[in-house]
């Protein structure tokens, strides 16, 4: 008579795999970096282009709701910016308030309500209702800040031995009136700034 063994369920010890699991999961916590939000979030024109921004060399303007910001690359060409732009106004930021504004994003208040913005905490800037940087004839601080940051970019790159020229990009709202994007073109142009990019969202191409 045969006498038939009882088979018993295999079990898999996971104590090894959860344990990397965890150790994967702390490693991108720790090194992930949060994303800042943007001052002033716009839903851009959509296109078929695809053209990458520079990393450096570059001023961003962003254009909605009426309202214009201003942004720049490179911790030390912001930094000479913003001490030109003192310079210009009568307004003396400390180093700890250069340093602070050297890692912020783009700013749109007057230069007199800087040193306010730049005290924030970073989560509360988005939330300060910036007017937008002035761009009136009587009060044009945009026009100031394009030319003092490329200065102050130019200045960097001679020191680094690049004649790089400071490139800039305009951002705008797909439901933006065009008065006021030509408004931006037309400060630019005024500077003899007629080469620049238009930031758009990328979209499918129809076959």
């Amino acid at each position: 008579m045969a006498v038939k063994t009882q088979k018993k369920a295999s079990s898999i010890d996971m104590t090894a795999m959860c344990d990397v699991a965890f150790l994967l999961l702390t490693f991108f916590i720790l090194t992930a970096t949060a994303k800042i939000p943007e001052a002033l979030p716009v839903d851009t024109p959509q296109s078929t282009v695809q053209t990458k921004l520079p990393e450096t060399d570059l001023a961003t303007l962003t254009i909605g709701k009426g309202k214009v910001f201003f942004d720049l690359k490179g911790r030390e060409v912001r930094k000479r910016t913003l001490e030109l732009m003192g310079q210009k106004y009568g307004v003396e930021f400390t180093d700890d308030e250069k340093a602070k504004f050297s890692l912020m994003e783009g700013i749109g208040v007057p230069i007199g309500s800087l040193k306010q913005l730049i005290a924030m905490k970073t989560a509360d800037r988005s939330k300060a209702g910036q007017p937008g940087v002035p761009k009136d004839s009587l009060d044009n601080q945009l026009k100031e800040w394009v030319y003092n940051a490329r200065i102050a970019n130019n200045e960097y790159n001679n020191s680094i031995g690049s004649s790089q020229e400071l490139q800039i990009a305009i951002k705008g709202d797909a439901k933006e009136e065009y008065p006021a994007i030509k408004k931006v073109m037309d400060i630019l142009q005024d500077q003899k700034i007629n080469s620049f990019s238009l930031v758009t969202g990328l979209r499918g191409k129809n076959f």
